[in-house]
């Protein structure tokens, strides 16, 4: 099964906190920008890939048990969010690449 690190050496990814949780398996991925599709429908264990950056980013995953989040467009985390992320061992990664692209790449790594 793939892990977090995987993807990130296979895409190109920067760590940009958390990188304790980089051994986390990896089920699948969600890609929305809406914090409640995401709580409604993301599951355990997936890649979540957004351009949000806020805190509230790591409270969901923390709540759905997401493996790692990846921000677009060379997004970073806030303060607040890399710190939570290193907390919680939930990985933020950062990638230039737009939302459609790195999740067409993530869905071919995956399926």
């Amino acid at each position: 099964i793939m892990k977090v690190s995987d993807i990130v050496s296979q895409l190109g990814l920067e760590v940009c906190s958390g990188a304790e949780g980089l051994n986390r398996p990896v089920e699948g991925g969600y890609t929305s920008d809406l914090l409640s599709d995401v709580m409604g429908n993301a599951e355990v264990g997936m890649v979540w890939i957004t351009l949000q950056t806020h805190k509230n980013v790591m409270a969901i995953a923390s709540l759905k048990e997401l493996a790692a989040i990846i921000l677009v467009n060379g997004q970073q985390p806030e303060q607040d969010t890399a710190e939570q992320s290193n907390l919680e061992g939930i990985p933020v990664l950062s990638t230039s690449m737009p939302t459609f692209e790195v999740s067409g790449k993530l869905f071919n790594l995956l399926k």
